[in-house]
């Protein structure tokens, strides 16, 4: 055994001669370093490389201070026979270190320089040259502090990163302000990650190869290296089972946080990037969560104000992604109300059961909300194209009317203005109950559109003008008050006159109810209900407009202006409700299930949209826009109709007037001249607004539809 043994320790010994025998050798010819710095030791001594002066100078200290501080010049610049000499060989790292050669010569760095990349890096560009420190020595280029500005010597360079074109140009910059870079550099904790962390040391390698860290099969034990118990979360979430399949799609960690501008996830810039970040593989699932509130308000920005808006990683989970199924997910039966109930506290199953990604368009798993989109859409086209070829036909024979007798339109315009004697249309109460109808409309359009448009570029624009998704919010919902408030007043008034005129009801011989009286009462020309003869008016109107008969003569109420007052009723109901129910879903949930608030959000939006572009074309037309009225009639806000006009548009009413015991009296003391100009500003104002509004739901309608 102990001749055994003594074999193998001369085996070992000859080994180590061997290995050593090429640093023996590169010393044979050696000579001390003062005859080479009698030369390398003037500050002076220079060169021309590449049109470049590039300096020979060898500064003793620093030399001396360094790793090869005790070795020869010719222990690494072997074959030189003479201190005079005009070349000098190479140094020869490989002869001592020859593990990191290795290594090296199968990096990306050494594969580039074997095929003639001249500007591949080096030992020398990392380590230096002649003043090599200890790797673990704060002034080394390749401490970890400094690691980044010696990558960026050539990761930075232009024209190195566009002439071997690089991928990553701006890696080292983006590393800087990255959360990694930042804790690295500007709090110097060294446990962050620098460079050679993630890409290796002197195995640096392309993300294609298999073996490199970075290749999309490694990037998880790459990362959990620090992150360890992120790397195991992740590898039992759907996405770490889909990776280990061997799944070219499974997300890794560099998808959702980058590579080098990894930031904070706690941050709202983070947020407000996630859900891209997870569309760009579920687009799908991407497009329906930007038709909730949450979706959208994140594409307006608001997560920069306050992180209380939900993104795709506040239901579904971080790293800890699993299917519905699974009864650990954060979505599973088990779980889906605690997970609502971090943001909604209060949440019961009903409203846990609301659908985030729901499509209208699918009818086979969405047949409520799909009834619901198409009833909503037939609803807009319906009263759109009625109402379009209703008023392109009226400005059509409006035009041609006034163009054929325009002497007369401005003698009768000039017989209105001058006219002394007028009645009374709107009592004061009913014209402040306008002022509410307009003013509050605007800014529920004001404040509704942009969130409806949301990927229109005047939508951001415009709630910052306003001062965010948060204001517009509270603006909105003041309007809302407002709307239910002029609503609730109108029905209050309709009662006390009701009330008030019930005598009139009852047949004065026996007292008793008439029902004739009811009759006349609720359809008569004084009502705003619809009747036979809002049917008539409708049919002698179309006709003039073809030129089949006369200009009809209305009485009191038009029935265009009795569709617009039902109209409200009608709107307040419907947005009104589903408004409610998108302001309160918590209290609806209590007894209605939560894919009720998805069906709100269509008939809200939708009927909203409606309102927006009935209000600001047809009801403009009609009221402002037509050429016998142009540019603004006044009469909602002075709450008088002359002699003149009532005669010409309202010939009925008027001879009803006139065959009362009290016909049309001469005007007073004139208070409408004092408020006109007032008036005239504020509807200006109104209907300028409004104007704006259309042309820009105009806008992004056209460009919805024509990408």
């Amino acid at each position: 055994m102990k001749t055994l043994a003594g074999a193998f320790a001369s085996v070992r010994r000859l080994m180590l001669i061997v290995a050593l025998l090429p640093c023996f050798w590169a010393s044979a010819a050696s000579f001390p370093i003062s005859e080479c710095l009698d030369c390398h030791g003037d500050p002076e001594l220079t060169k021309t490389v590449g049109g470049r002066e590039v300096s020979l100078n060898i500064q003793t200290n620093l030399y001396l201070g360094s790793v090869h501080g005790k070795l020869l010049c010719t222990d690494c610049h072997g074959g030189i026979d003479d201190p005079i000499h005009e070349k000098v060989p190479a140094a020869q790292c490989g002869d001592c270190h020859g593990a990191a050669s290795a290594e090296y010569a199968s990096s990306i760095h050494g594969v580039s320089r074997t095929i003639g990349t001249s500007a591949a890096a080096t030992c020398a560009d990392c380590h230096g040259s002649h003043y090599i420190l200890p790797a673990q020595h704060s002034d080394s280029p390749v401490f970890k502090l400094n690691l980044p500005e010696t990558c960026s010597r050539c990761h930075s360079d232009q024209e190195v990163t566009g002439d071997y074109r690089m991928p990553q140009p701006l890696a080292v910059s983006q590393f800087t302000d990255s959360t990694h870079g930042r804790a690295l550099l500007k709090m110097g904790l060294i446990v962050a990650p620098s460079c050679n962390d993630c890409h290796g040391v002197h195995d640096i390698k392309r993300s294609v190869d298999k073996t490199s860290p970075i290749n999309h099969a490694n990037i998880g034990k790459t990362c959990g290296k620090c992150h360890v118990g992120v790397e195991q979360t992740y590898e039992r979430s759907v996405h770490g089972v889909l990776l280990a399949s061997g799944d070219a799609r499974a997300p890794i960690c560099t998808d959702c946080h980058s590579a080098h501008t990894i930031e904070n996830p706690g941050k709202n810039h983070f947020k407000a990037k996630s859900d891209e970040q997870c569309g760009s593989c579920h687009q799908d699932r991407l497009e329906r969560y930007h038709d909730t509130f949450h979706g959208k308000a994140m594409a307006l920005g608001r997560p920069n104000v306050a992180p209380d808006v939900a993104a795709c990683h506040d239901c579904h989970g971080y790293h800890d992604i699993l299917p519905a199924s699974n009864p650990d997910s954060r979505l599973s039966p088990a779980h889906i109300v605690d997970t609502c109930s971090e943001c909604h506290p209060g949440a019961n199953a009903n409203f846990a059961k609301y659908i985030p990604h729901a499509d209208p368009l699918d009818r086979e798993n969405y047949p409520v909300l799909h009834a619901t989109f198409w009833g909503m859409t037939c609803l807009l086209l319906g009263v759109f194209s009625f109402f379009g070829v209703h008023t392109a036909f009226w400005f059509h024979r409006s035009i041609k009317t006034y163009a054929h007798d325009s002497k007369a339109f401005r003698e009768r315009r000039r017989d209105a203005e001058s006219d002394t004697e007028w009645v009374t249309r709107f009592k004061p109460f009913e014209r402040f109950l306008h002022y509410m109808v307009a003013s509050s409309f605007l800014l529920l359009v004001l404040t509704g559109m942009p969130l409806k448009f949301y990927n229109s570029g005047w939508a951001t624009f415009l709630l910052d003008l306003i001062g965010g998704v948060d204001v517009a919010r509270w603006l909105h919902h003041f309007a809302g008050l407002v709307t239910f408030l002029y609503f609730g007043l109108h029905l209050v008034n309709l009662t006390v006159k009701s009330w008030r005129n019930r005598s009139k009801l009852r047949d004065p011989r026996t007292g008793r109810w008439s029902l004739r009286a009811i009759g006349s009462a609720v359809f008569g020309p004084d009502s705003m209900v619809p009747s036979l003869q809002d049917g008539r008016d409708f049919v002698a109107h179309v006709k003039w407009f073809v030129g089949r008969g006369p200009r009809p003569q209305f009485d009191r109420w038009t029935y265009w202006e009795k569709f617009d007052y039902f109209a409200v009723f009608w709107g307040v109901l419907i947005i009104g409700v589903s408004g409610l129910v998108l302001w309160f879903p918590l209290f609806f949930c209590r007894f209605l299930p939560g894919w009720f608030i998805n069906i709100a959000i269509i008939v809200h939006s939708d009927e909203a949209l409606l309102a927006a572009g009935f209000i600001f074309t047809f009801h403009f037309f009609n009221t402002h826009f037509r050429p016998d009225r142009f540019p603004m009639d006044t009469v909602i806000f002075s709450g008088r109709i002359s002699k003149t006009e009532l005669r010409h548009e309202r010939k009925r009413w008027h001879d009803r007037i006139e065959s009362q015991t009290k016909p049309i009296q001469a005007a007073g003391e004139d208070l409408w001249a004092q408020w006109r100009p007032i008036a005239k500003t504020f509807g200006f104002a109104f209907f300028t607004m409004g104007l704006i509004l259309l042309a820009l739901i105009v806008y992004a309608m056209v460009r919805h539809l024509v990408p």
